[in-house]
Order: structure tokens, then sequence, then C-alpha cells
């Protein structure tokens, strides 16, 4: 497996390898850890400013079930565009982080607000428990106490494939009407059980993200990967976030 490959979508193993490094290494024209650490900050900065104004609008019914989908289909449009040409990361990336931001601020608010008194504060748990991962898996990395080695991304590129697997597996059985497909995604212990290991998994996989943008510093990649760099980890980040939104909602399903 190729030292640039990653479980991420966004993320292929020949993202950098089709460089022909013909331009200078200087900072302000090639990738930088740096970089890249400032480019997802924005990122976030756009995802919670959008999040935030469709709470309010969510929470003053400004906002209907129709637009918070649009903004989930507009995400996953303009993240696929993304994905297949690096190049438009620049200009697409903030988009992604706007739209995602719409969706997860009207889905929060929704669960929080319409889906009973015991979900109520979960938004903030789940961006506190999604921030302090992300700095628990950065300690991890920066001081090496977990190496991401081959056999790591092996393992959790191949975790994800089946946890993708089951998913599917029981998403299909709920759509034939049979009852047990429900079991992994309400606040039984199986399904509590496979949550846990789902958000395990989203966090490992920011280790992969970590590794990847030092493995594009390192090759010098351009600068706009820097952007395409953020972008994959905004990605892994918010399916973290829904993950451990999911999670906390079976917890406080079975109280």
């Amino acid at each position: 497996m190729s030292t640039f490959a990653s479980n991420n979508p966004v993320f292929s193993k020949d993202t950098f390898t089709r460089f022909d490094h013909a331009y200078s290494a200087s900072p302000s024209t090639v990738m930088t850890v740096q970089g890249t650490a400032g480019k997802t900050f924005l990122l976030l900065a756009i995802l919670s400013a959008t999040a935030a104004l469709a709470w309010n609008a969510t929470l003053s019914n400004q906002m209907q079930t129709g637009a918070l989908m649009l903004a989930a289909i507009g995400g996953l449009v303009v993240g696929l565009v993304t994905s297949f040409k690096p190049t438009f990361a620049p200009w697409t990336a903030p988009v992604y982080a706007a739209l995602e931001g719409v969706f997860l601020g009207a889905l929060s608010c929704v669960i929080e607000n319409r889906l009973g008194a015991q979900f109520h504060g979960i938004a903030i748990q789940a961006v506190a428990l999604t921030g302090g991962t992300l700095f628990f898996m950065l300690f991890l990395y920066t001081t090496g106490i977990v190496k991401v080695t081959e056999k790591l991304k092996t393992g959790i590129i191949a975790a994800i494939g089946a946890v993708l697997v089951v998913k599917l597996i029981f998403y299909v059985m709920l759509m034939f009407g049979n009852a047990g497909g429900q079991v992994l995604f309400v606040g039984t212990p199986l399904g509590i059980l496979f949550s846990l290991v789902v958000v395990g998994v989203a966090a490992f996989s920011l280790l992969l993200d970590f590794d990847f943008i030092d493995q594009g510093a390192r090759a010098e990649a351009p600068k706009y990967m820097e952007w395409y760099g953020a972008f994959g980890l905004m990605v892994t980040l918010i399916w973290l976030y829904l993950e451990i939104l999911r999670l906390l909602m079976k917890l406080q399903d079975r109280r």
C-alpha cells in the first residue's frame, strides 16, 4: 500500500505521486502543515458560522426540512467535485464547509428541540467530544505514541469497509420490513456497542489524515493542496461528529 494511502476517500494514493515538482520549494508555493492547519481552522469557522445561522433559522421555523436536505445533497455534490478535482479545492472547500454547516446546524437543532426533552444539550456535548477527540488524536500523532504504520492503515481501512457493509445489510433489512434491522440504530446494547466501534474507527481515521497531510508537505505538493488537505480533514471531522451525535442519542434514549 502506498505511503499516501488513506481511509478517507478524499485522499487517494495517487494524489501526490502525479506532481512533477517543477516548482520552487518555497513555503509560498508548496503545501505546508502550518498552512493546512490554518485553512482547516478557516473552514471550521465557516462551518460554525453557517451552523449557527441554520440553528437559529430552524428554531424560529424559518428553515424547513427541505432546506436541510438540499444542504446535505449540495454538500455531497460539492464534496465529490472536490474529491475528483483537487485543483478546485480553494473555491469548493469553503462552499462545502458552508453547506455542511447548514446541514449540521439544522439537524442538531431538530434533534435537540423537536425529538424530546432527553436530547436537550446533546449538540454541545457532541461538539465538545469531537473537538476533544481531534486534539487527543493529534497529541497521539505528534508525540509518536501511535505510529501510522502500513499495518495500522490497512486495519482501519478494513474496519471502515466492515462498518459500511454492516450498515448496508441492516439498512436493507429495514427496507424489506425486517424489524431486526433497527437493532443497530436504536439504544439497544448492540446498537450502542456498534456506535462505540464506529466512533473509534472515525477517531483513528484522523491519524491517517494527519499523516496524509504531513506526507503531502514532505512531498512539496502545490499550494492548493493545503485546501484539499483541510477539506479531507473536514470530511472526517463531520463524520466523527455525526457518529458521536448518534451515540449520544442512543445513550439518552435508554434513560
